[in-house]
């Protein structure tokens, strides 16, 4: 009874559920046992005596025979702007239409609360129950309100909600992964101390995969002193959580272990080898580590694991072949390291003309399956996808220069695809560089794709 029913132009819920009850020819008490609300209630709503809530909508509109949330627009008209806001229906109505993914029915009803600033703390909390609930464009949306409301507050809100949509607008597009990392970084020290390290750890990473090595060197020596601050406090029986609910993502310790590991991999990258080996060295020893517990027990060993192979890694680019044996059997027999492993190898194969036919026959290049290893891993997909576009350009290089120009340009055109996609542009201007340096090698159909990859990103 009532399938598809409605009325156009109907000026109200309530209109229109006095409408449908006549049309129907119920009485207002069928119509409430129907939809599981009091007779009371139903009459107090019809007369105007209390305005509808969430909740009760939801139970008109199934009664009514339609889809839930399909009055919403009408009553974000009828009780949220036609009336002064309640926080008690804006609330429930922001956590429906999340769950029913009526993105632009939030975006009307928060333009109009923030009118106010004193929904500012009500709309972060629920972003924050949003956020933790996986609706993650929700979320958005009241943190991007939040932020525009408070931007000339030095609030630490203010600044949760800028880390917040930071790790939101992260995806595979490196532009707009640059963009989000410069927007954020000045918010990071309004962050309480607990906080600003995880959200250290996810900058770095973005810089990391943006190869801005100076940013990663930086920001990698704040978390560290930080880390270490409140490890001193912790050691002194000090309270380090102004939030007893707070929970660091890693264990303390591992923020300052970490800290010595991306500033290796600076010194890997600046070729600055010596100082590479002391800092892989720190991060193995862990001596000084007080915690015990089966959580600690791991990233300890982790991290002595990670220094041996990326020991290996420093040597290998130092131009040491004699390790290359060890770190290859360290990855094959840990697929998740496979595209970071045979990235330096090739890189350090480049770079000292090595040959590693052999290691290339014993290891296969990675596919979706090196991604998703590697991601469940701890590697961030975008840390993943720049890796992985710059193991595709050494192993062309590689085969390029040994005029092996099959495989040369296939690595080389994949290399390319991979950073349009993820608009890595100065890696696309080093594909660019390396192809036409061996342009007059390459097949007609490789030069066919080449150029539709230039004009359209696509094949």
């Amino acid at each position: 009874m009532g399938e598809g029913y409605k009325m156009k132009h109907a000026p109200t819920i309530i209109s229109e559920l006095e409408a449908y009850i006549r049309q129907e020819g119920m009485t207002s008490a069928q119509f409430a046992a129907s939809s599981e609300i009091h007779p009371r209630t139903l009459n107090n709503l019809i007369l105007g005596h209390r305005p509808i809530a969430v909740q009760q909508l939801d139970r008109i509109t199934k009664g009514m025979g339609l889809p839930d949330g399909y009055y919403y627009d009408l009553y974000i008209e009828n009780y949220i702007i036609d009336r002064s806001p309640d926080w008690r229906r804006v609330g429930p109505l922001i956590i429906r239409c999340a769950e029913l993914h009526k993105l632009d029915a939030i975006q009307r009803v928060v333009q109009h609360v923030m009118d106010k600033l004193m929904y500012s703390p009500m709309l972060f909390d629920t972003a924050e129950e949003l956020f933790s609930q996986g609706y993650r464009a929700a979320a958005l949306l009241l943190y991007e309100t939040v932020a525009e409301g408070e931007k000339f507050q030095h609030s630490e809100r203010l600044a949760l909600c800028q880390y917040r949509l930071f790790t939101l607008r992260l995806g595979d597009d490196q532009e707009e992964n640059y963009q989000a990392a410069i927007r954020f970084e000045p918010f990071v020290e309004r962050l309480d101390l607990v906080d600003q390290l995880d959200a250290l750890k996810e900058l770095i990473n973005t810089y990391r995969s943006l190869q801005r090595w100076n940013k990663v060197n930086e920001l990698a020596h704040k978390m560290g002193y930080t880390a270490q601050i409140l490890y001193n406090l912790k050691d002194q029986n000090k309270p380090i959580l102004s939030d007893p609910d707070k929970k660091l993502a890693r264990p303390l310790f591992f923020y300052i272990a970490y800290s010595n590991l991306l500033k290796g991999n600076v010194c890997d990258e600046q070729g600055d080898y010596e100082q590479a080996l002391s800092y892989k060295h720190a991060y193995a020893n862990l001596d000084w580590v007080k915690e015990k517990g089966e959580d600690i027990d791991y990233w300890k060993d982790k991290f002595r694991e990670w220094s041996e192979a990326n020991i290996c890694i420093t040597k290998l680019l130092s131009g040491d072949l004699s390790v290359i044996e060890s770190y290859t059997a360290y990855i094959n027999e840990n697929k998740e390291e496979l595209t970071i492993g045979l990235l330096y190898i090739l890189r350090a194969a480049n770079k000292h003309q090595f040959n590693v036919d052999k290691v290339l026959q014993k290891l296969e290049v990675p596919s979706e399956y090196g991604m998703d290893t590697s991601i469940k891993s701890g590697y961030s997909r975008k840390l993943f996808m720049d890796r992985q576009a710059h193991l595709m350009y050494e192993l062309a290089y590689y085969h390029l220069s040994k005029e092996r120009y099959d495989n040369g340009f296939k690595f080389l055109l994949n290399s390319l695809q991979s950073s349009v996609i993820i608009r890595n542009e100065k890696h696309m201007l080093d594909c660019v560089k390396l192809y036409e340096k061996h342009r007059t090698f390459a097949h007609p159909d490789t030069q066919d794709r080449y150029q539709k990859l230039l004009l359209r990103g696509e094949e």
